[in-house]
Protein backbone atom coordinates (compact mmCIF):
# COMPACT_ATOMS: atom_id res chain seq x y z
CA UNK A 1 0.00 0.00 0.00
CA UNK A 2 1.04 3.40 -0.49
CA UNK A 3 0.59 6.90 1.73
CA UNK A 4 2.68 10.00 0.82
CA UNK A 5 3.92 9.54 4.80
CA UNK A 6 5.61 6.65 4.09
CA UNK A 7 6.94 4.44 1.44
CA UNK A 8 4.60 2.44 -0.68
CA UNK A 9 4.08 -1.09 0.83
CA UNK A 10 3.47 0.25 4.48
CA UNK A 11 1.36 -2.19 6.77
CA UNK A 12 -2.23 -1.73 6.36
CA UNK A 13 -2.75 -3.02 9.96
CA UNK A 14 -1.99 0.12 11.55
CA UNK A 15 -5.34 1.49 9.93
CA UNK A 16 -7.84 -1.92 10.55
CA UNK A 17 -9.16 -4.31 13.08
CA UNK A 18 -6.47 -7.23 13.58
CA UNK A 19 -4.32 -8.79 16.33
CA UNK A 20 -1.46 -7.44 18.20
CA UNK A 21 -2.35 -4.25 19.77
CA UNK A 22 -4.49 -3.55 17.23
CA UNK A 23 -8.40 -2.26 17.50
CA UNK A 24 -10.81 -5.44 17.11
CA UNK A 25 -14.60 -4.53 16.79
CA UNK A 26 -17.28 -6.56 18.24
CA UNK A 27 -18.48 -10.09 17.26
CA UNK A 28 -21.03 -9.80 14.67
CA UNK A 29 -24.31 -11.92 14.43
CA UNK A 30 -24.65 -11.91 10.73
CA UNK A 31 -28.35 -12.83 11.04
CA UNK A 32 -29.28 -9.29 12.25
CA UNK A 33 -32.31 -8.17 10.86
CA UNK A 34 -29.90 -4.57 9.47
CA UNK A 35 -27.51 -7.11 7.78
CA UNK A 36 -30.33 -9.36 6.02
CA UNK A 37 -30.69 -7.06 2.89
CA UNK A 38 -31.03 -8.77 -0.29
CA UNK A 39 -28.45 -8.67 -3.03
CA UNK A 40 -28.82 -6.13 -5.85
CA UNK A 41 -30.32 -7.19 -9.21
CA UNK A 42 -28.08 -8.03 -11.33
CA UNK A 43 -24.99 -8.51 -9.43
CA UNK A 44 -23.63 -12.31 -8.55
CA UNK A 45 -25.97 -14.70 -8.18
CA UNK A 46 -24.11 -17.61 -7.31
CA UNK A 47 -20.58 -17.85 -6.25
CA UNK A 48 -19.23 -18.91 -9.46
CA UNK A 49 -17.12 -21.78 -10.65
CA UNK A 50 -13.92 -20.15 -9.97
CA UNK A 51 -11.73 -23.54 -11.93
CA UNK A 52 -12.26 -22.32 -15.20
CA UNK A 53 -9.50 -20.84 -16.81
CA UNK A 54 -10.23 -16.91 -18.08
CA UNK A 55 -13.86 -17.09 -16.01
CA UNK A 56 -14.53 -15.07 -13.26
CA UNK A 57 -17.51 -17.07 -12.35
CA UNK A 58 -21.25 -16.93 -12.30
CA UNK A 59 -21.77 -13.17 -11.97
CA UNK A 60 -25.38 -12.39 -11.78
CA UNK A 61 -28.14 -12.27 -15.19
CA UNK A 62 -27.54 -9.40 -16.92
CA UNK A 63 -30.91 -8.02 -18.33
CA UNK A 64 -32.88 -8.58 -14.65
CA UNK A 65 -34.60 -5.25 -13.91
CA UNK A 66 -32.12 -2.72 -12.65
CA UNK A 67 -29.22 -4.20 -14.61
CA UNK A 68 -26.08 -2.08 -14.60
CA UNK A 69 -27.69 0.06 -11.88
CA UNK A 70 -25.06 -0.64 -9.27
CA UNK A 71 -21.15 -1.34 -9.53
CA UNK A 72 -21.54 -5.32 -9.33
CA UNK A 73 -24.69 -4.89 -11.33
CA UNK A 74 -22.83 -2.91 -14.14
CA UNK A 75 -19.48 -4.92 -13.83
CA UNK A 76 -21.61 -8.64 -14.29
CA UNK A 77 -22.46 -7.08 -17.68
CA UNK A 78 -19.31 -7.88 -19.19
CA UNK A 79 -18.55 -10.76 -16.87
CA UNK A 80 -16.30 -9.34 -13.96
CA UNK A 81 -16.78 -8.68 -10.65
CA UNK A 82 -16.73 -5.66 -8.93
CA UNK A 83 -15.83 -5.83 -4.73
CA UNK A 84 -14.98 -4.25 -1.88
CA UNK A 85 -12.09 -4.91 0.81
CA UNK A 86 -14.60 -5.47 4.43
CA UNK A 87 -13.61 -5.45 7.83
CA UNK A 88 -15.48 -7.23 9.96
CA UNK A 89 -15.67 -4.99 12.63
CA UNK A 90 -17.76 -2.84 10.26
CA UNK A 91 -20.53 -5.56 9.60
CA UNK A 92 -22.87 -4.06 13.16
CA UNK A 93 -22.74 -0.78 11.20
CA UNK A 94 -26.32 -0.55 8.65
CA UNK A 95 -24.97 2.08 5.92
CA UNK A 96 -21.90 -0.28 5.91
CA UNK A 97 -23.55 -3.26 5.41
CA UNK A 98 -26.72 -1.83 3.07
CA UNK A 99 -24.28 -0.05 0.70
CA UNK A 100 -21.41 -3.48 0.64
CA UNK A 101 -24.98 -5.58 -0.47
CA UNK A 102 -26.40 -2.89 -3.01
CA UNK A 103 -23.03 -2.30 -4.43
CA UNK A 104 -20.50 -5.21 -4.48
CA UNK A 105 -20.61 -8.44 -5.73
CA UNK A 106 -17.14 -9.84 -4.84
CA UNK A 107 -15.13 -9.38 -0.64
CA UNK A 108 -11.95 -9.42 0.55
CA UNK A 109 -11.05 -9.42 4.13
CA UNK A 110 -8.78 -6.79 4.97
CA UNK A 111 -6.84 -8.25 7.76
CA UNK A 112 -8.68 -11.49 9.10
CA UNK A 113 -6.87 -13.87 6.59
CA UNK A 114 -3.74 -12.61 7.36
CA UNK A 115 -1.36 -15.24 9.57
CA UNK A 116 -1.21 -13.63 12.91
CA UNK A 117 -5.31 -13.52 12.60
CA UNK A 118 -5.70 -16.89 11.29
CA UNK A 119 -2.41 -18.71 13.53
CA UNK A 120 -1.75 -16.87 16.84
CA UNK A 121 -0.23 -19.84 17.79
CA UNK A 122 1.38 -23.23 15.77
CA UNK A 123 -1.14 -25.22 14.16
CA UNK A 124 -3.37 -23.73 16.16
CA UNK A 125 -6.33 -21.62 13.84
CA UNK A 126 -9.38 -19.44 14.94
CA UNK A 127 -11.30 -18.38 11.81
CA UNK A 128 -14.10 -16.47 13.04
CA UNK A 129 -13.27 -13.10 12.47
CA UNK A 130 -12.67 -14.28 8.79
CA UNK A 131 -15.68 -16.41 8.49
CA UNK A 132 -18.05 -13.27 9.75
CA UNK A 133 -16.97 -12.33 6.22
CA UNK A 134 -16.82 -14.95 4.51
CA UNK A 135 -20.48 -16.54 5.63
CA UNK A 136 -22.13 -12.93 4.93
CA UNK A 137 -20.83 -12.27 1.00
CA UNK A 138 -21.53 -16.44 0.58
CA UNK A 139 -24.87 -15.96 1.79
CA UNK A 140 -25.66 -13.25 -1.05
CA UNK A 141 -23.58 -14.79 -3.66
CA UNK A 142 -20.59 -12.63 -3.31
CA UNK A 143 -17.51 -14.11 -4.70
CA UNK A 144 -14.31 -13.54 -2.07
CA UNK A 145 -10.69 -13.15 -2.44
CA UNK A 146 -8.38 -14.78 -0.07
CA UNK A 147 -6.04 -12.39 1.17
CA UNK A 148 -2.93 -13.52 2.05
CA UNK A 149 -1.37 -16.57 2.41
CA UNK A 150 2.55 -15.44 2.18
CA UNK A 151 2.98 -12.38 3.31
CA UNK A 152 6.40 -10.61 5.85
CA UNK A 153 4.05 -8.33 7.79
CA UNK A 154 1.94 -9.17 10.49
CA UNK A 155 4.00 -12.62 11.16
CA UNK A 156 3.08 -14.23 14.53
CA UNK A 157 6.15 -14.22 16.96
CA UNK A 158 6.37 -18.14 17.09
CA UNK A 159 7.23 -18.39 13.49
CA UNK A 160 9.83 -15.55 13.33
CA UNK A 161 11.84 -17.79 15.13
CA UNK A 162 11.79 -20.44 12.75
CA UNK A 163 14.40 -21.77 9.91
CA UNK A 164 15.09 -24.50 7.48
CA UNK A 165 12.95 -27.39 7.45
CA UNK A 166 10.57 -25.88 10.39
CA UNK A 167 10.14 -22.92 8.95
CA UNK A 168 8.86 -24.85 5.23
CA UNK A 169 6.61 -27.34 6.83
CA UNK A 170 5.41 -24.58 8.65
CA UNK A 171 4.61 -22.25 5.96
CA UNK A 172 3.51 -25.48 3.44
CA UNK A 173 1.09 -26.32 7.02
CA UNK A 174 -0.42 -22.90 7.13
CA UNK A 175 -1.46 -22.89 3.47
CA UNK A 176 -2.82 -26.17 3.46
CA UNK A 177 -4.53 -26.05 6.61
CA UNK A 178 -6.24 -22.07 5.89
CA UNK A 179 -6.99 -22.72 2.15
CA UNK A 180 -8.83 -26.37 3.10
CA UNK A 181 -11.05 -24.21 5.73
CA UNK A 182 -12.74 -22.47 2.87
CA UNK A 183 -11.94 -25.10 -0.08
CA UNK A 184 -14.34 -24.68 -2.86
CA UNK A 185 -15.65 -21.29 -1.45
CA UNK A 186 -13.09 -18.86 -2.31
CA UNK A 187 -13.02 -17.32 -5.88
CA UNK A 188 -8.52 -16.43 -5.90
CA UNK A 189 -6.30 -16.55 -3.19
CA UNK A 190 -3.54 -14.14 -2.93
CA UNK A 191 -0.65 -16.91 -2.37
CA UNK A 192 2.65 -14.64 -2.53
CA UNK A 193 1.65 -10.85 -1.60
CA UNK A 194 4.59 -8.14 -2.15
CA UNK A 195 7.99 -10.67 -2.48
CA UNK A 196 9.65 -8.63 -5.15
CA UNK A 197 11.47 -4.88 -3.34
CA UNK A 198 11.38 -1.62 -5.12
CA UNK A 199 13.92 0.10 -7.40
CA UNK A 200 15.61 -0.43 -10.23
CA UNK A 201 16.86 -3.77 -9.52
CA UNK A 202 14.08 -6.30 -9.60
CA UNK A 203 15.30 -8.22 -7.12
CA UNK A 204 13.46 -10.08 -4.09
CA UNK A 205 12.55 -8.62 -1.12
CA UNK A 206 14.33 -9.09 1.81
CA UNK A 207 12.24 -11.34 4.06
CA UNK A 208 12.08 -14.19 5.99
CA UNK A 209 11.02 -16.46 3.22
CA UNK A 210 13.33 -15.51 1.05
CA UNK A 211 16.83 -15.40 3.41
CA UNK A 212 15.55 -18.64 5.37
CA UNK A 213 13.22 -20.56 2.16
CA UNK A 214 15.71 -19.44 -0.66
CA UNK A 215 14.49 -18.46 -4.37
CA UNK A 216 11.78 -21.81 -5.03
CA UNK A 217 9.91 -20.57 -2.08
CA UNK A 218 7.14 -18.98 -3.97
CA UNK A 219 6.84 -21.79 -6.47
CA UNK A 220 6.44 -23.83 -3.88
CA UNK A 221 3.69 -21.91 -1.99
CA UNK A 222 1.50 -21.73 -5.80
CA UNK A 223 2.39 -25.66 -5.51
CA UNK A 224 1.01 -26.08 -2.41
CA UNK A 225 -1.50 -24.22 -2.54
CA UNK A 226 -2.74 -25.83 -6.32
CA UNK A 227 -2.91 -29.28 -3.72
CA UNK A 228 -4.63 -27.77 -0.76
CA UNK A 229 -7.53 -25.92 -3.28
CA UNK A 230 -7.52 -27.13 -6.91
CA UNK A 231 -10.78 -25.07 -8.19
CA UNK A 232 -9.51 -21.35 -6.67
CA UNK A 233 -7.41 -18.95 -8.92
CA UNK A 234 -4.07 -18.35 -7.56
CA UNK A 235 -2.76 -15.16 -7.81
CA UNK A 236 0.39 -13.20 -7.60
CA UNK A 237 -0.38 -9.71 -5.83
CA UNK A 238 2.03 -6.34 -5.73
CA UNK A 239 1.86 -2.69 -5.26
CA UNK A 240 3.76 -0.54 -8.14
CA UNK A 241 4.21 -3.30 -10.91
CA UNK A 242 1.50 -1.33 -12.92
CA UNK A 243 3.49 0.73 -14.82
CA UNK A 244 5.23 -2.11 -17.75
CA UNK A 245 8.67 -0.43 -17.91
CA UNK A 246 9.39 -1.02 -14.77
CA UNK A 247 12.27 -2.92 -13.39
CA UNK A 248 10.10 -4.40 -10.48
CA UNK A 249 7.11 -5.16 -13.14
CA UNK A 250 9.69 -6.82 -15.65
CA UNK A 251 10.77 -9.34 -12.55
CA UNK A 252 7.38 -10.30 -11.35
CA UNK A 253 6.46 -10.57 -15.27
CA UNK A 254 10.08 -12.72 -15.74
CA UNK A 255 8.48 -14.80 -12.90
CA UNK A 256 4.73 -15.46 -14.13
CA UNK A 257 6.31 -16.47 -17.52
CA UNK A 258 9.00 -18.67 -15.58
CA UNK A 259 6.29 -20.43 -13.98
CA UNK A 260 4.23 -20.32 -16.99
CA UNK A 261 6.66 -22.02 -18.96
CA UNK A 262 7.35 -24.70 -16.80
CA UNK A 263 3.83 -25.54 -15.34
CA UNK A 264 3.93 -23.84 -12.36
CA UNK A 265 0.68 -23.14 -11.03
CA UNK A 266 -0.32 -20.08 -10.86
CA UNK A 267 -3.25 -18.72 -12.53
CA UNK A 268 -3.33 -14.38 -12.13
CA UNK A 269 -1.28 -11.27 -11.57
CA UNK A 270 -2.75 -8.74 -9.02
CA UNK A 271 -2.32 -4.92 -9.83
CA UNK A 272 -2.69 -3.26 -6.67
CA UNK A 273 -3.15 0.18 -7.97
CA UNK A 274 -2.93 2.86 -5.08
CA UNK A 275 -2.90 5.73 -6.99
CA UNK A 276 -3.10 9.96 -6.85
CA UNK A 277 -0.86 12.37 -5.93
CA UNK A 278 2.78 10.91 -6.06
CA UNK A 279 1.64 7.87 -7.82
CA UNK A 280 -0.45 8.75 -10.78
CA UNK A 281 -2.15 6.37 -12.85
CA UNK A 282 1.13 5.10 -15.47
CA UNK A 283 0.85 5.98 -18.83
CA UNK A 284 1.36 2.43 -19.81
CA UNK A 285 -1.42 0.97 -17.77
CA UNK A 286 -3.88 -0.59 -20.35
CA UNK A 287 -0.75 -2.42 -21.91
CA UNK A 288 1.26 -3.44 -18.20
CA UNK A 289 -2.54 -5.90 -18.30
CA UNK A 290 -2.57 -6.52 -22.03
CA UNK A 291 1.73 -8.04 -21.35
CA UNK A 292 0.43 -9.81 -18.58
CA UNK A 293 -2.79 -11.63 -19.69
CA UNK A 294 -0.47 -12.86 -22.62
CA UNK A 295 1.18 -14.53 -20.58
CA UNK A 296 -1.95 -16.63 -20.05
CA UNK A 297 -3.08 -15.40 -16.67
CA UNK A 298 -5.88 -13.51 -15.60
CA UNK A 299 -5.25 -10.01 -14.14
CA UNK A 300 -7.09 -8.17 -11.11
CA UNK A 301 -6.91 -4.97 -9.85
CA UNK A 302 -6.88 -6.28 -6.20
CA UNK A 303 -6.95 -2.45 -3.97
CA UNK A 304 -7.47 0.12 -5.88
CA UNK A 305 -7.79 3.37 -4.37
CA UNK A 306 -6.94 7.04 -6.06
CA UNK A 307 -6.43 10.12 -3.47
CA UNK A 308 -7.96 13.68 -4.22
CA UNK A 309 -11.47 14.41 -5.16
CA UNK A 310 -13.85 15.56 -7.47
CA UNK A 311 -12.89 15.47 -11.43
CA UNK A 312 -9.38 14.61 -10.88
CA UNK A 313 -9.73 12.25 -8.79
CA UNK A 314 -13.08 11.12 -10.87
CA UNK A 315 -10.52 10.68 -14.47
CA UNK A 316 -8.07 8.22 -12.32
CA UNK A 317 -10.44 6.10 -11.63
CA UNK A 318 -12.05 6.27 -15.41
CA UNK A 319 -8.78 5.03 -16.87
CA UNK A 320 -8.31 2.27 -14.41
CA UNK A 321 -11.43 1.22 -14.99
CA UNK A 322 -11.42 1.89 -18.64
CA UNK A 323 -8.42 -0.01 -19.01
CA UNK A 324 -9.57 -3.40 -17.16
CA UNK A 325 -12.27 -3.65 -19.20
CA UNK A 326 -10.89 -3.32 -22.44
CA UNK A 327 -8.68 -6.34 -21.91
CA UNK A 328 -10.81 -9.73 -21.69
CA UNK A 329 -8.70 -11.20 -19.35
CA UNK A 330 -9.07 -8.60 -16.59
CA UNK A 331 -11.57 -10.31 -14.55
CA UNK A 332 -12.54 -8.05 -11.60
CA UNK A 333 -11.69 -4.89 -10.09
CA UNK A 334 -11.68 -4.49 -6.39
CA UNK A 335 -11.50 -1.45 -4.09
CA UNK A 336 -9.53 -1.26 -1.05
CA UNK A 337 -12.59 -0.06 1.24
CA UNK A 338 -16.12 1.55 0.71
CA UNK A 339 -16.35 5.07 2.83
CA UNK A 340 -13.58 6.94 2.98
CA UNK A 341 -13.21 7.75 6.59
CA UNK A 342 -12.75 3.99 7.23
CA UNK A 343 -9.50 3.49 4.36
CA UNK A 344 -6.14 3.28 5.41
CA UNK A 345 -5.26 6.61 3.75
CA UNK A 346 -8.55 8.35 5.19
CA UNK A 347 -7.17 11.59 5.24
CA UNK A 348 -6.94 11.39 1.44
CA UNK A 349 -10.51 10.63 1.21
CA UNK A 350 -9.35 7.59 -1.35
CA UNK A 351 -12.74 5.67 -2.07
CA UNK A 352 -15.99 5.99 -4.20
CA UNK A 353 -18.46 7.00 -1.21
CA UNK A 354 -17.50 9.59 1.58
CA UNK A 355 -18.48 9.26 5.19
CA UNK A 356 -22.00 9.53 4.69
CA UNK A 357 -21.86 7.11 2.33
CA UNK A 358 -22.94 9.54 -0.23
CA UNK A 359 -21.80 8.62 -4.38
CA UNK A 360 -18.74 10.83 -4.93
CA UNK A 361 -18.26 11.68 -8.30
CA UNK A 362 -15.42 8.79 -8.42
CA UNK A 363 -18.36 6.50 -8.15
CA UNK A 364 -20.26 7.88 -11.23
CA UNK A 365 -17.22 7.72 -13.52
CA UNK A 366 -16.52 4.01 -12.56
CA UNK A 367 -20.50 3.48 -12.80
CA UNK A 368 -19.97 4.58 -16.55
CA UNK A 369 -16.62 3.00 -17.34
CA UNK A 370 -18.60 -0.52 -16.48
CA UNK A 371 -21.25 -0.15 -18.36
CA UNK A 372 -19.31 0.69 -21.41
CA UNK A 373 -17.39 -2.65 -21.20
CA UNK A 374 -17.51 -4.75 -24.40
CA UNK A 375 -20.14 -7.51 -23.46
CA UNK A 376 -19.25 -10.82 -23.82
Amino acid sequence: MIDIARPRGGDRRRRFGGRGGLVIGAVVVLAMGSAAVAAPAGAAGTPGTPGTPGTPGTPGTPGTPGAGSTLAAAAALSGRYFGAAVAAGHLAEPAYVDTLNREFGSVTPENEMKWDAVEPARDTFRFTRADEITDHALARGMKIRGHTLVWHPGLPGWLVGLSGTELRNAVNNHITKVMGHWRGRIHSWDVVNEAFQDGDSGARRNTIFQNRLGEGYIEEAFRTARAADPDARLCYNDYNIEDPDAAKTRAVYDMVRDFKERGVPIDCVGLQSHFGGYFPVPAGFRRNIEMFAALGVDVQITELDVEGSGATQAAAYREVVGACVAVPRCTGITVWGIPDHYSWRSSSTPLLFDRDYKKKQAYHAVLKALRAAPRP
